[in-house]
């Protein structure tokens, strides 16, 4: 028997995770996540390898998913899942799963926005204090770094973006120069907390408006662990945690910078963040610093909901089915996929 609030079985497979998360209205019942350790050995994700693993992982997870949280897919109201933007073949894993399995109960499917999921992972009922519209979104993950204006659950405007690479590819980059394994910014933060955030200097790119820029800064540091290799071949391991620190310190400057000048710009005083990068320590306590300092309200992700899950999928999924606005069975994957899309 179906409820009045609907049960959603939400499927999130954008990039190297096979997610599963089963939501009764705003509260997640179960949320199972399937990591893929076979990137590690090629120092970052391997497309085809990624979307194979998909198809080995999602029925074992969907399965899990329902079985925790005690659902059988019969009572399933609606599907969700993640049509973009990520990659290509990994997309069409879970896309092709979610047709079938709708197709299967006579139920709708939900499409989500991977970026929407990640902005509206606040709204997931913890009996936490939610943002109120309007407010700023910054997403900040491995593919991503943007400052969005939410005016409502699907009316996002996107007020600056990175121009080249994203936040997370900036750490991950840089944990290559310094030799540290993929996935290299845990680590980096990591080393971070025991070091100087002002030993090595590292500059500040200067990007027109709200939008980003990281590429300079991985150049930066190669150029500098080269000067200092010179005269110092142990200089990287025997200055990891300054190095680390250096770092981290200049791309939270160049995050902290822009959206304080979105703040400004706006006069909208309500910050949330989402992505993957928003595990880091370093950048939650700047972000509650700033918090103080400015009289911003922050909101900050729990850490199960800053990488890749399908329990934001299905907050996304849940509010578009209570709209009706459904997809259809000619739906594809779209790696590109655009908030105006």
């Amino acid at each position: 028997m179906q409820t009045d609030i609907p049960y959603i079985l939400a499927i999130e497979s954008s990039c190297d995770d096979t997610s599963a998360a089963v939501m009764l209205g705003d509260k997640v019942l179960s949320n199972v996540i399937a990591s893929q350790k076979i990137h590690e050995e090629y120092g970052g994700v391997v497309p085809e390898l990624a979307s194979r693993a998909h198809q080995q992982n999602i029925i074992p997870v969907v399965h899990q998913a329902l079985q925790r949280a005690g659902v059988a897919k019969e009572q399933l109201s609606a599907i969700g899942f993640t049509r973009g933007p990520g990659l290509q073949g990994s997309l069409l894993v879970g896309v092709s799963f979610a047709k079938s399995l709708a197709l299967s109960l006579g139920i709708p499917l939900v499409e989500v926005n991977h970026l929407q999921g990640h902005i509206l992972s606040h709204f997931i009922d913890e009996g936490q204090s939610k943002p109120s519209f309007p407010f700023l979104a910054m997403t900040i993950s491995g593919g991503h770094t943007q400052i969005l204006r939410v005016n409502d659950y699907f009316s996002m405007e996107v007020l600056g973006e990175t121009q080249d690479d994203a936040t997370g590819e900036a750490f991950d980059k840089t944990a290559k120069l310094l030799g540290l394994p993929y996935p290299g910014g845990p680590l980096i933060d990591q080393y971070a907390q025991q070091g100087n955030p002002h030993a090595f200097p590292f500059p500040i790119p200067k990007v027109e408006g709200l939008n980003f820029s990281f590429s300079g800064l991985k150049t930066a540091v190669l150029y500098f662990i080269q000067k200092q290799e010179k005269d110092d071949p142990n200089f990287v391991p025997t200055h990891m945690a300054d190095i680390c620190a250096s770092v981290q310190y200049t791309i939270i400057e160049i995050l902290m910078r822009k959206l304080k000048k979105a703040v400004t710009e706006t006069g909208i005083r309500q910050v949330a963040i989402g992505g993957g990068v928003c595990a880091n320590s370093g950048l939650r306590k700047t972000l509650q610093q700033y918090a103080q300092k400015y009289h911003w309200e922050v909101f900050l992700p729990q850490f199960q909901y800053c990488t890749d899950n399908a329990a934001m999928i299905g907050i996304a999924a849940y509010f578009k089915y209570l709209q009706k606005d459904f997809a259809d069975m000619h739906v594809t994957a779209q790696a590109r996929y655009s908030f105006s899309d």
